[in-house]
């Protein structure tokens, strides 16, 4: 069988790369949609990367490149409730600012676990997985942890700090300090290696070490995950410092270019260096859509030079570009999702993700359906409802999907989720009456539409444009009626609730707090990018 599909991938780039010629640029974000925090890594041709993940299920997403443009996610992190529990935790919370590294034969993600167990690191020979139990590290204090091996074979932990008494507002350090791996303990002396490359500089985060000619190199990330976000620069001759602000600082910034350039809140960077030579950083930024952020951050890349130590972002620009000349790299496409599952494997694609740990399975996958076995968790509660999301890529989309599911019970209802977090939201629903359109913003939820149908079938859409979405049901997709009329996606966009984490879309059903037996089926769920 592995014969088979090893020789059926290979026939496939194959006919790939002979009928899709190279192309001369690449186009930003390398990762659309829900893609924070990136971190890469290389290990001989192969390039990896992962970003957060917060509070879904499975987290830590781990993607695979040849090219640093076409990346497949090929596991993940965390694929064991008994890894880390995200239950009665806010969607903001959870998986924080993962750093991925290789070192003699294993890989390391090392992060920040945020309101369920803190810093910890893990391992695995695989970047697929599965992953090792993490190990926690306890008198580590902060966030954003990332390691670095000196040239002596020793391990590094570097972080961030903000329990000490401020001298300016959002003050925050950054740590260093040795990491003993065969004892799973921080060693030695812990020493601040930076503040921020100013005397206001705030929320110093995201720290990333560097040796490159015999010299260290400290990245960090600066002014908050929004607009003012950069990304900073500090240069030591010894692994302890003292480290020296880089005279350009902010060495990459969108905060300059006006609240109207079409990408904003660039920083969090990682380097890499390409085995030709060149180096690339992948960092996160917003697309702006009609002045919103409906899509949150995304993981985009960037090419860099390096002037007397110094990293310059995109030479002659000094910023990222949504398009520019790709990495000096063999033109490696992977096969393009095609957006529909029909639901006829064994096994869920690995783009579905639950909101938190599952307590118990609640879907199975039976004669190409998905079975949705309702729960009384709901979407509002810090539990793990019966919904399955993937990540809303571009601001203008279509998705639809086949239901089938007539509810016994007032209480019962399943269908279509656009899903921020527990506090925003929409619903398309059936329930034992009819269809209803629910909405929740920042906390407020309210019944927009309800309309009756009384068929044990129903399609469901949802269409989104830039800043709107529209919802529409019918006994097939050649009669679909609107519902609703045309509603504000802002309800998912940035603001003071919907923070950190990004949106999903996909399937719920629930039985509102009460015992069920009921289950929803859905034959196919499709997903389509419009222009």
């Amino acid at each position: 069988m592995f014969k088979q599909t090893l020789t059926a991938l290979l026939l496939f780039a194959c006919i790939v790369s002979r009928g899709q010629p190279a192309p001369a640029n690449f186009q930003n974000p390398i990762l659309p949609g829900f893609s924070p925090d990136p971190s890469i890594c290389r290990v001989g041709a192969d390039y990896y990367l992962v970003n957060s993940s917060f509070i879904w299920f499975p987290g830590i997403p781990i993607y695979h490149s040849k090219d640093l443009v076409n990346w497949e996610l090929i596991g993940h992190g965390i694929t064991r409730p008994t890894q880390i529990s995200f239950n009665k935790i806010k969607d903001q919370d959870g998986i924080w600012a993962m750093t991925i590294r290789y070192h003699n034969g294993l890989f390391y993600l090392v992060g920040t676990a945020n309101n369920c167990g803190g810093n910890f690191y893990m391992t695995a020979k695989d970047p697929a997985g599965e992953w090792s139990d993490p190990v926690w590290l306890k008198d580590a204090p902060g966030i954003d942890a990332s390691l670095f091996w000196d040239d002596d074979g020793k391990c590094y932990y570097t972080g961030n700090r903000y329990d000490f008494k401020k001298t300016w507002p959002a003050q925050c350090a950054i740590w260093i300090q040795e990491l003993d791996l065969n004892k799973q303990a921080l060693i030695g002396e812990r020493k601040l290696l930076t503040y921020g490359y100013a005397n206001n500089a705030a929320n110093t985060e995201g720290p990333h070490l560097y040796k490159i000619n015999g010299k260290y190199l400290l990245l960090t990330a600066e002014g908050g995950t929004d607009y003012y976000h950069a990304i900073t620069a500090h240069h030591s001759n010894t692994l302890m410092g003292p480290y020296i602000s880089d005279k350009i600082n902010p060495v990459l910034s969108h905060r300059q270019l006006g609240k109207d350039y079409p990408i904003q809140a660039v920083g969090h960077g990682d380097l890499v260096q390409t085995q030709n030579g060149e180096w690339w950083a992948v960092v996160l930024g917003k697309r702006v859509a009609d002045g919103g952020f409906s899509l949150t951050r995304e993981t985009f890349l960037c090419k860099v030079q390096f002037e007397d130590g110094t990293p310059v972002f995109n030479p002659g620009f000094g910023k990222v570009l949504m398009e520019q000349q790709r990495p000096d790299l063999p033109w490696t496409p992977i096969k393009p999702d095609a957006g529909r599952d029909e639901f006829d494997s064994d096994k869920i694609a690995l783009k579905w993700h639950s909101i938190r740990n599952p307590a118990k399975p609640f879907y199975t996958l039976v004669h190409s359906q998905l079975k949705l076995y309702l729960q009384p968790e709901v979407a509002d509660s810090l539990a793990c409802p019966a919904m399955l999301v993937q990540k809303i890529k571009e601001g203008k989309f279509e998705v639809t999907t086949k239901l089938s599911f007539k509810p016994p019970k007032d209480y019962e209802h399943a269908g279509l989720i656009i899903y921020r977090n527990a506090n925003s939201y929409y619903m398309l629903m059936k329930d034992k009456y009819g269809m209803v359109l629910i909405r929740k913003d920042k906390g407020d939820k309210e019944i927009i539409a309800k309309v009756a149908y009384t068929g044990p079938e129903v399609c469901l859409k949802a269409v989104g444009n830039g800043t709107t979405v529209s919802f529409s049901f019918g006994k097939s997709l050649d009669t679909m009626a609107q519902i609703g009329g045309t509603q504000s996606l802002n309800v998912i966009a940035e603001s003071s609730l919907n923070r950190f984490n990004g949106p999903g879309i996909g399937i719920y059903g629930s039985s509102n707090g009460n015992k069920s037996d009921s289950y929803a089926s859905f034959d196919w769920f499709q997903y389509t990018r419009l222009k």
